[in-house]
């Protein structure tokens, strides 16, 4: 009897980590619009589960800030980011990540270069599979600029960072850098600097990273507001007072 439990509760997990990864990649490719009601008979019947794993995965969307839960309404998928939410985000970004780059490159101990360059060696040989290029980058994304805010120490800036889900968000648009090249490139440089030990080039290197990519996404604007560069008026902050 405990082993059919233990295989009961292991195939419930599963089948929550499969939703939860059909979900959330509907959502970030659209097939689930912005603001569309989420039926959750609908969804269970699709997907060939029961409403229970539907029901825990939209709690779990809804942390990711993808859903959102209205009395009366049921879930719902959250609106895309408007232009004013997308320049106040990375500009957030351009606050704390070019100091998380340059406190990576300054601590030789924990100088996480390896880490980074494994995590690139994996995008790469990814990409290469056939794979959901967006899905595999999110994660990528992710994975790298969370890895250089580990090193910092800071958990105040971490939690901070993390509650934004900037990745999962900033990826509903436009995907500018469809097959993540520019991205990846981006991101060798920055590793690059953090490895030399070079604080002001890495620190440089993620702010130039931070301000194209804000350029990237803000294609999705394009021709319907001001499209001004991130930033223009000298170099970003060196240090952040908690």
């Amino acid at each position: 009897m405990p082993t059919r439990q233990s295989s009961d509760a292991s195939k419930s997990k599963a089948a929550v980590s499969d939703v939860y990864a059909s979900m959330r990649a509907s959502i970030l490719k659209g097939e689930i619009a912005p603001g569309a009601r989420i039926n959750i008979d609908a969804v269970s019947r699709s997907l060939g589960v029961s409403q229970t794993p539907v029901r825990e995965v939209l709690q779990r969307l809804e942390g990711d800030n993808l859903v959102v839960y209205s009395p009366g309404r049921g879930y719902s998928t959250t609106p895309l980011l408007d232009l004013p939410a997308l320049r106040s985000l990375f500009e957030f970004r351009l606050l704390v990540e070019p100091w998380a780059a340059r406190s990576a490159a300054v601590d030789r101990l924990a100088n996480p270069a390896a880490a980074l360059e494994k995590e690139l060696s994996d995008i790469r040989a990814s990409l290469q599979t056939g794979v959901d290029a967006r899905q595999e980058l999110v994660a990528h994304d992710t994975r790298f600029h969370d890895t250089i805010l580990l090193s910092a120490g800071n958990p105040v800036v971490q939690h901070a960072f993390a509650q934004t889900h900037c990745h999962l968000h900033t990826f509903r648009l436009y995907p500018a850098d469809i097959d993540g090249a520019i991205t990846i490139a981006e991101h060798a440089t920055v590793r690059e600097a953090i490895a030399a030990c070079q604080p002001d080039r890495a620190e440089e290197a993620m702010a130039e990273h931070i301000r194209n990519s804000f350029a990237r996404f803000a294609q999705a604007f394009e021709g319907k507001a001001d499209l001004s560069p991130l930033e223009s008026d000298g170099p970003p902050r060196r240090h952040i007072v908690i």
